[in-house]
């Protein structure tokens, strides 16, 4: 029989030693928990899923469908193939101005394109695509990354159950390609010209018809006459698209779209139903086509402006009494869809906040730096 002081000794021994075994098994599951997380992403779910993407563009149309089959080589790298996303270009799957739709409705569960095509639905979709006079891509992408644009964005969205990601921007665009001399306001008048969203109410404004084309169809409608003159984007899509063979003019600035955002757009139930790594995983790729986009478009397009230079294109610039018309003509445009839509209303006093606000820093950066050479 043990004396109470040995008792005593012997009980704080075992604590000691309990206490000791138990801190350590702690710090060993604290470490292997640590390991864990360093080792990678936290999978939450070994369940795969195969969407389908429509896009506004023809097949692997360099750059605007190029971006697509980034985006899902990207999403399926970086989700380890738990998501694969097999892309389809306009008409493969859907008409390329149905892809909203098919989103929408959940036929498909993604698309890419740009969200003026879908002004029918909501005037106010144009405003997160591009406005005449309006910012330029980085500008743009402030708005609606920072300065409060994503919230409006995705509001207006959520009303046709899909989520929007930017995906991508052309930059400043080129005026055109004209078959005729396009020297005062009154040029306009009776032509027949592809231009979507607010630019083509625009130019309805001056006398001209807006028509809506597809870019696949685009070359035939100008060579057949169905349109008088087009609108693309710039130097490298209009050189690969061959305007320079059948049109004579080519025009510039591109005072309709001044810096134009490309849109993901997910179905909103699908996107939900996704475990919250693969909603992020999402997230992050259209991020990196956003900027992959808009620096592809820088390079080209320096380079193929050589290349049009080369086959002796007749380029043009619109007077300054021209934009000084067609701007008058946007802020009618602007006035009357803004009064007839509250919800436009709403964006565009937004966008035209942050405008002012980044113009006013521009008149001390980029407008001063660009004066100097």
């Amino acid at each position: 029989m043990s004396t109470p002081l040995k008792k005593n000794k012997t009980s704080r021994k075992k604590f000691i030693k309990n206490s000791s075994m138990a801190v350590a098994a702690s710090l060993l599951i604290s470490s292997c928990k640590e390991e864990q997380s360093n080792s990678g992403p936290n999978i939450i779910s070994n369940k795969k899923f195969k969407w389908k993407m429509v896009t506004t563009w023809p097949p692997n149309f360099p750059i605007l469908g190029e971006c697509c089959n980034l985006f899902s080589q990207w999403v399926s790298e970086m989700s380890a193939g738990r998501l694969e996303i097999k892309v389809f270009g306009g008409g493969e799957l859907v008409p390329p101005l149905e892809a909203f739709d098919a989103v929408s409705n959940g036929a498909v569960e993604m698309g890419h394109g740009a969200s003026y095509y879908w002004a029918g639905l909501s005037p106010a979709f144009q405003f997160f695509a591009t406005v005449p006079f309006g910012m330029n891509g980085q500008q743009f992408n402030a708005w609606i990354g920072n300065g409060g644009g994503y919230k409006m964005y995705k509001e207006l969205y959520s009303k046709y159950n899909t989520v929007p990601f930017l995906g991508g921007n052309t930059g400043v665009q080129m005026g055109g390609w004209f078959n005729k001399e396009v020297n005062t306001i009154d040029d306009f008048k009776g032509l027949k010209m592809r231009m979507p969203g607010l630019g083509g109410k625009v130019l309805e404004k001056v006398g001209a018809t807006a028509v809506l084309v597809p870019g696949s169809e685009l070359y035939t409608s100008l060579e057949r006459g169905v349109i008088d003159a087009t609108e693309w984007i710039g130097p490298y899509h209009d050189y690969i698209m061959g305007f320079h063979k059948i049109a004579k003019y080519y025009y510039s600035p591109g005072w309709h779209e001044p810096g134009t955002g490309l849109e993901f757009f997910a179905n909103k139930r699908s996107y939900e139903n996704l475990p919250s790594d693969l909603q992020s995983i999402i997230k992050v790729a259209a991020s990196k086509v956003n900027q992959w986009v808009f620096h592809a478009f820088e390079t080209k397009n320096g380079e193929y402006l050589t290349k049009l230079k080369e086959e002796n294109v007749d380029f043009r610039l619109f007077s300054e009494d021209i934009l000084k018309n067609l701007k008058e003509k946007t802020n009618e445009v602007l006035a009357e869809v803004t009064s007839a839509d509250p919800y436009s209303k709403k964006v565009y006093d937004a966008y035209q906040k942050f405008q002012a606000q980044v113009n006013s820093w521009a008149d001390y950066s980029e407008r001063v730096y660009y004066r100097s050479f």
